[in-house]
């Protein structure tokens, strides 16, 4: 069982010691996943990768809520979530504040990478085409979200996610798949 582990065991238990015993043994990871997603967004972003690394862990930590961490990737998996929810708050906030939450629509070939870069109004459309994915195939809306949100390959994703090479391919061209027929069902005649 590696240390992390044992530690999120510990806050589990109601350690109040261990959330901080936590922090420095994951921060340079969060620290690179919140990094690559920051270089994601849009150059005039105002939050920065070491905002979102520590908003994330207080959601994941001092939350007060009894979450059960499983295990190392099941906390890295959190983590990406929360970093996702944040970036989507601040996009809806931006997107609300300027243009009354108007929505672009996406093409397939637009769908981001961790190499491109987000417009808030993508980020809020993906968000609410990711949660309908989640309801349909949970696995895959796992495997999409630790790609664009967390910067992870397809076979590293699945590694998190504990499913084989191949099993993550194929989630990850289901999704694909999955969105084009979404963003078609969409287009106007």
């Amino acid at each position: 069982m590696s240390d992390v582990t044992q530690i999120l065991n510990r806050i589990d238990e109601g350690d109040l010691s261990a959330a901080e015993d936590l922090l420095p043994l994951v921060y340079n990871e969060l620290r690179n996943l919140a990094k690559c997603r920051m270089q994601q967004e849009r150059g005039d972003h105002t939050l920065q990768p070491t905002a979102l690394v520590h908003e994330a862990y207080l959601r994941l930590v001092k939350n007060g809520d009894s979450i059960r961490w499983d295990s190392r990737g099941h906390f890295f998996t959190a983590a990406a979530n929360a970093m996702r929810r944040i970036l989507v708050e601040a996009a809806r906030a931006k997107a609300t504040q300027k243009r009354g939450g108007n929505h672009v629509k996406i093409e397939l070939s637009e769908i981001p990478t961790p190499k491109t870069e987000l417009l808030r109004d993508q980020l809020i459309e993906l968000d609410e085409a990711l949660a309908v994915l989640e309801n349909e195939d949970f696995d895959a809306a796992e495997i999409v979200k630790l790609r664009i949100y967390g910067g992870l390959s397809v076979e590293d994703a699945g590694k998190v996610l504990g499913m084989s090479r191949s099993t993550a391919y194929e989630n990850w061209n289901y999704a694909r798949s999955w969105f084009a027929v979404q963003i078609q069902g969409t287009k106007e005649p």
